[in-house]
């Protein structure tokens, strides 16, 4: 799966671009220079494209062919438009239920997500551009072949995607750990999005200010804390429970 879906050679990720490709992430030999890097610079800054800088090593275990110090990994999936997706979900008269993930970065951990976003009916899945996990072959694997089932969204900002679900009725659940609310003290019988915060980080701070609510897994053990796709099971089936 990964290698039918990575291209390389600095024209041909150009390219790509200018094709309307997805792309998920593209990787940079560290010190690359000349006037063909500077269009594909220009044309990755413009696009909002991940991009990674790595040393000729790394590039090398990617394919054996003449990179020329870039290679770009292609989504195998396509990415909806968030407000086209909003719209059709309210339309359909479904109470509506979204995931917000801000930088969930381990892709496994996304990968399993998004299998529990599609078992619990999660209408679409938020990511951001830059930063987090990229949807490749262990996404899938992961994922048991999820990624091409729940609509996924990349935004530029995950504040940006929250005021339009707020703007469309769609209450905004933060799951974090220092709040007095616990899951089970929230409504999810409403139109809503539950955001997951990153493995290390949790939710930037910026973000759970813009959150309508927020709530917590009670913790009963010494540890203190879950794996986060661990954690978005619970509140998800917990969204499913008050469904029900």
């Amino acid at each position: 799966m990964e290698k039918e879906t990575r291209i390389f050679g600095i024209r041909s990720v150009i390219e790509a671009i200018n094709s309307n490709k997805t792309i998920d992430k593209v990787f940079i030999l560290k010190g690359l220079k000349g006037e063909l890097f500077h269009e594909l610079d220009y044309l990755l800054r413009k696009e909002s494209i991940n991009t990674s800088y790595v040393p000729v090593e790394k590039l090398n275990r990617f394919t054996n062919k003449n990179h020329q110090g870039v290679v770009a990994q292609i989504s195998p999936i396509e990415f909806y438009n968030l407000e086209d997706l909003v719209i059709n979900v309210i339309e359909s008269g479904k109470t509506p239920l979204f995931l917000l993930l801000d930088q969930i970065s381990d892709v496994r951990n996304f990968g399993a997500i998004i299998r529990t976003a599609e078992c619990t009916g999660v209408d679409g899945i938020i990511i951001q551009k830059k930063g987090g996990a990229p949807i490749n072959g262990d996404t899938v694997k992961t994922s048991a072949g999820a990624v091409f089932k729940v609509p996924i969204c990349k935004v530029d900002h995950i504040k940006d995607a929250m005021f339009h679900l707020q703007a469309s009725g769609i209450k905004v659940i933060a799951a974090i750990e220092k709040t007095d609310d616990t899951i089970y003290d929230i409504s999810f019988k409403e139109p809503c999005a539950i955001i997951m915060g990153s493995e290390g980080k949790g939710i930037s701070p910026s973000i759970i200010k813009l959150a309508d609510e927020r709530a917590k897994l009670p913790m009963y053990g010494n540890i203190g804390s879950l794996n986060v796709s661990v954690a978005c099971g619970a509140f998800l089936y917990e969204a499913v429970r008050q469904r029900l």
